[in-house]
């Protein structure tokens, strides 16, 4: 469901691993982000008119109920299929498929990340977290 060597994966990973304590797995066939918690996906599908529609380049994260408003509002930004009910949201990467590394704002995409973490870390990962700033 995604390739090791793809150069988005490989940028995504480098920020969420920065994260206290952050590892990585596979869960459900994708890399998934963690403390004792998942905190970020890449790669998701939805169902759309009963098919199934891919979104191979894309971060699952969980915001803040305030904060995952502002971010639906995005064009890039979807509802994910199963994780999409439990708040989670989608971003994709690049918003037609194609697109290099160095289009995305990574520096959201950090943010993004750095929401969802502090959603589901804790509050010692959290602390680390604020006493790097």
């Amino acid at each position: 469901m995604y390739d090791d060597d793809d150069p988005f994966l490989a940028r995504l990973r480098a920020i969420a691993l920065q994260l206290p304590n952050a590892a990585e797995k596979v869960s459900h066939g994708r890399p998934a982000f963690f403390t004792t918690k998942v905190f970020a996906y890449y790669g998701a599908s939805v169902k759309v008119d009963g098919e199934w529609v891919q979104h191979p380049r894309c971060v699952i994260v969980l915001l803040d109920p305030g904060e995952r408003q502002a971010v639906l509002a995005d064009a890039r930004t979807f509802v994910p299929a199963y994780l999409g009910p439990s708040g989670w949201i989608g971003v994709d990467l690049v918003a037609d498929g194609t697109g290099r590394v160095g289009d995305v704002d990574w520096g959201e995409v950090a943010e993004l990340l750095d929401g969802s973490y502090r959603m589901t870390a804790g509050a010692r990962r959290v602390a680390a977290l604020d006493a790097r700033d």
